[in-house]
């Protein structure tokens, strides 16, 4: 069956997935930067689960050599990288040194997983998955960092996805509107904001990690290996739909 490598699988989307693959047999890496928390996951999924802790994803040689050293037995079928960010600031409120780190946090930790995915999954090939966000798709005030570096990655899987299809490597990109998560919690865990937020979802509602994590996991399934270049969104109608009023 192979190894999945969920990249920051501490996060509650990460465990939720990890969660997922476990129960449905799947081998699974789960890396993260938190040590402590790896372990804990670990000891709440089980034996099929191992764990890697590394500190910079954004360095394609330093990934690559934590997963090709934690997978010998079992080799790489498939990677999703769940880290990200949130930044919400109009563009002049947003520092250089806060618009850099946005990008490094979610574009270059991408880039390095279809770099490492380029480089492990030539010979097997396999499935990547990549997180954007309903805000790559449409205008929202003050996500122009986040939607910058969000836009670039579903740029970079369907190029990636065009390379690597010859080596039978697929890329797609799940795409959320606002999901209840420990990194959103302080949008949603507000009132206001919160119903705010939910009125912008033609399906009147928040998602959950669960519906995240589903999505991407049909995604990792060889069941559906004819899917490659696309981006799903699970976005309770965000990106592509105007709510109305109830009638």
């Amino acid at each position: 069956m192979g190894t999945i490598a969920v990249l920051g699988a501490t996060g509650t989307i990460g465990s939720s997935l990890a969660s997922r693959l476990i129960a449905s047999g799947q081998r699974v890496l789960l890396l993260g930067r938190n040590g402590e928390k790896l372990m804990e996951l670990q000891q709440r999924l089980g034996h099929q689960a191992q764990v890697c802790t590394l500190q910079d994803f954004s360095s394609s040689d330093q990934l690559k050599a934590a997963i090709d050293g934690a997978v010998q037995d079992d080799p790489l079928t498939g990677m999703v990288n769940c880290i990200g960010s949130l930044i919400l600031k109009p563009a002049h409120g947003t520092s250089d040194q806060e618009f850099r780190e946005t990008i490094e946090t979610n574009l270059f930790t991408a880039f390095a997983t279809v770099r490492v995915a380029g480089s492990l999954l030539r010979k097997s090939g396999g499935s990547v998955v990549l997180l954007s966000s309903a805000a790559a798709d449409i205008g929202l005030q003050n996500h122009e960092a986040i939607s910058a570096a969000k836009a670039g990655i579903i740029g970079l899987a369907r190029s990636a996805a065009a390379t690597y299809a010859s080596n039978n490597i697929r890329f797609n990109v799940v795409s959320p509107g606002l999901t209840r998560t420990e990194m959103t919690k302080r949008i949603w865990d507000n009132p206001t904001n919160c119903a705010a937020s939910t009125d912008m979802h033609a399906l009147g509602r928040l998602g959950s990690p669960e519906h995240i994590a589903s999505a991407i996991a049909w995604l990792l399934d060889p069941a559906n290996d004819w899917t490659t270049g696309e981006v799903i969104h699970v976005d309770g109608g965000l990106s592509q739909v105007i709510p109305r009023k109830k009638m």
